[in-house]
């Protein structure tokens, strides 16, 4: 019997990096996507696609309120989306969401007895996400051991993060040597219905600087 692992796979560029690093390594992939009350749906969408694509064992979608908490720019319609890069924490932060979506997959890992779970966390190019550290991880995999009956019967529950200390042209790079297809991936916070991208926001330009330090044409679908 083949490996497996949970992918989280939000629809973007990184997490579709994941994906295909995992089935390299072998891995027999289950994924897990959050319609969490996000703007829009586009990267689900996306998602779902992907997931077909690459043929996963079983595509789990989520349903999440946090829109009810709001404090966030991708889930509240009255703050805007930045269109200019913002210095510290930004608007587009939202409050615990790696948290509670690796609860999430922790808690499918223990159903399926599965011992390996993927996220497509940088710390190098990214929006300045306090989730999406190495520290982050780090404690969290220590709650995983702590919380869980897999954990304390010894079977402990490993969170990988093979995308942390790489650059977004780094990780452009990986997924070309990958055979990735960045067109089929939606990254944009203000994306329309059809996945079209807005080029402004803070998603946008790290995406399009990525592929320019890649050196490899950006495939994605921008707005006219």
């Amino acid at each position: 019997m083949s490996q497996r692992a949970i992918i989280l796979l939000s629809g973007g560029l990184d997490s579709i990096t994941v994906l295909a690093l995992a089935k390299q390594q072998g891995y027999e992939c289950y994924t897990l996507s959050f319609d969490y009350g996000q703007r829009h749906n586009a990267e689900i969408n996306a998602a779902i696609e992907i997931a077909k694509s690459y043929q996963i064992k079983e595509h789990k979608i989520i349903k999440l309120g946090l829109d009810a908490i709001g404090g966030s720019a991708l889930t509240d319609q009255n703050i805007d989306v930045p269109t200019q890069m913002q210095a510290g924490i930004p608007v587009t932060y939202v409050p615990a969401r790696n948290t509670i979506f690796l609860a999430y997959a922790l808690a499918w890992a223990e159903v399926l007895k599965i011992n390996d779970i993927f996220i497509g966390v940088n710390a190098v190019d990214y929006s300045g996400y306090p989730d999406c550290r190495p520290e982050f991880i780090q404690v969290f995999q220590s709650l995983a051991r702590l919380a869980t009956k897999a954990g304390i019967e010894g079977h402990a529950i490993t969170i990988h993060t093979p995308l942390i200390a790489l650059s977004k042209a780094e990780i452009i790079k990986l997924g070309a040597s990958l055979n990735i297809d960045y067109a089929k991936t939606v990254s944009c916070y203000s994306a329309d219905q059809h996945g079209n991208a807005c080029k402004v926001c803070d998603a946008c330009r790290l995406r399009m600087q990525g592929f320019l330090n890649a050196g490899f044409p950006d495939p994605t679908h921008y707005r006219a």
